[in-house]
């Protein structure tokens, strides 16, 4: 199962487990509502769509490697109690609350969320005196004698024997009481998760030449040589910071992530040509709409491979426009919400009260709304960006209110419609700039490689990215709708008849 049908399969549970009846009560009791199991290769995303997973759902999430964890930190310490039996006292064993168990208490707190999701990773991987703690808690959902809070959904990740030998295999016994998922990587997933992510160009180009390397893990005499999905994912940041400060990642640098020698070193020639293409077919002059002759012939005679690269350089453009387009998308419909708020408030009482008053409430209401998600950990990075861009803009029309003294609601109102207006030039410079980018794209494609392949892979890889499939809903890019009709359709064609032949 590739990651993306695990992330939906795990959302479908989170809604079954948590839907109650009319009494407020849990339609699947907490004793029935089994653990999920994630078995899967190392570096595939199992850690990742947790969080995506709790933002999304809004619920808590406490994320614990317990192989990190002795028996004490998670079943709790004994201590001494004295109890009462038939008229006797006695001493008795009792344990404190599991460090695990206290931590989803904690959250609770912390943030006002009463459900969640427990996720322990590397749960195949316990010392042998942990081990009879585990199986108790994957069968009962708890440590000790403290169980997991209602509301509370266990996801527990293992890694395979293959690729760690301190696997422990667990029983039949415990097996039955868990849902039990197998992921694979899936290159074609990952791509579309990578274009929301804004992975580096370059890395999306290379494993679409070689997607054999997006994951390998071979045994050497030295160990295992290996490449995942995480490393390449932290590979693009890195490279992304090492572009800003002027530097150059070499395979030496590639290997400390993909660390698997000969893909390490693979990439980093690809790189360095990537660069290299960058400059030679003059990308900021083709975005800018000129085209030299000479060098569209050169890339139209050039290898598979050069041309691919070049179509990554292409793609990369693009796709970091039509982003940039649909996130001034968002900001603004974030920044309409606020003013419609306070144009409500100005029409509530217009005579009386201070339209800069007003408009501060709206401010404070915006502050405490990201206050509250943040601390509960309900924000993207994206997410979080916004909101800090949001209340920026809102904190400068509210500068402006008091250096002009614009108290009288309605025209405070008025005030912040123009500066709203001023936002929306800005937008609206967005939109035809991304517009413009994807125009140029088509012009340099079909200028080197007429209607070939490489249009079929650039519109199909538009189709794959979340923010060029959000951005080209809207436009009017009369030669997108067109090439995606002809060529696919033809590309569909000449699949099924090969099929037949």
């Amino acid at each position: 199962m590739n990651i993306r049908r695990v992330k939906e399969e795990i959302r479908n549970t989170i809604e079954s487990y948590l839907k109650k009846d009319e009494f407020g009560a849990y339609e699947i009791p907490s004793i029935r509502q089994r653990p999920v199991l994630l078995l899967g290769p190392p570096g595939v995303g199992k850690t990742q769509i947790m969080e995506q997973i709790s933002k999304e759902c809004g619920i808590g999430l406490v994320s614990y490697t317990i192989t990190h964890h002795t028996r004490q930190s998670a079943i709790g310490l004994p201590f001494i109690s004295r109890k009462q039996y038939g008229g006797r006292e006695y001493a008795v064993t009792e344990y404190t609350m599991s460090e695990i168990v206290a931590s989803v208490y904690e959250k609770m707190e912390q943030t006002g969320l009463k459900e969640g999701i427990l996720f322990i990773d590397e749960i195949n991987c316990v010392s042998e005196t942990l081990a009879p703690a585990m199986l108790q808690f994957l069968q009962c959902k708890s440590f000790g004698t403290h169980k997991i809070p209602e509301g509370w959904m266990i996801v527990a990740a293992g890694n395979p024997p293959e690729y760690n030998k301190s696997v422990r295999e667990f029983d039949v016994v415990t097996m039955d009481r868990v849902k039990k998922t197998e992921v694979e990587a899936d290159f074609e997933v990952w791509k579309e998760y990578a274009y929301h992510q804004g992975i580096h160009g370059a890395v999306i180009s290379y494993l679409n030449t070689r997607k054999q390397n997006f994951y390998r893990m071979e045994t050497a005499v030295d160990g295992k040589n290996f490449a995942t999905p995480r490393g390449w994912e932290d590979l693009s940041d890195f490279i992304k910071v090492y572009e800003q400060l002027g530097k150059t990642v070499d395979w030496e640098v590639a290997g400390q992530y993909i660390q698997f020698p000969k893909i390490a070193k693979d990439f980093a020639n690809y790189l360095e040509l990537y660069y290299k293409y960058q400059t030679d077919y003059q990308l900021d002059e083709i975005f800018q709409g000129h085209l030299d002759e000479i060098l569209l012939k050169k890339i139209a005679h050039a290898s598979f491979d050069e041309r691919l690269s070049v179509l990554g350089l292409i793609l990369s453009r693009v796709s970091e426009e039509l982003k940039k387009a649909v996130q001034w998308e968002d900001y603004m419909e974030m920044l309409q919400s606020c003013l419609l708020e306070f144009r409500e408030l100005t029409e509530t009482d217009a005579d009386s009260a201070d339209g800069r008053l007003m408009f501060s409430s709206v401010c404070q209401k915006l502050n405490k709304d990201y206050t509250n998600k943040k601390k509960a950990e309900l924000l993207t990075r994206e997410e979080e960006k916004q909101y800090r861009r949001l209340m920026q803009t809102m904190e400068k029309f509210q500068q402006t209110l008091k250096l002009e003294g614009a108290g009288e609601p309605r025209k405070a109102f008025q005030r912040v419609g123009e500066l709203f207006e001023e936002e929306n030039q800005g937008y609206e410079r967005q939109q035809a700039l991304a517009l413009s980018t994807l125009e140029y794209a088509f012009d340099f494609l079909e200028g080197a490689f007429g209607t070939g392949q490489e249009l079929v892979m650039f519109i199909t890889e538009l189709n794959s990215g979340f923010y060029s499939v959000r951005f080209l809903q809207d436009c009017n890019c009369e030669r997108y709708y067109q090439y995606n009709r002809e060529l696919l359709f033809d590309e569909k064609r000449r699949k099924l008849l090969e099929r037949l032949e």
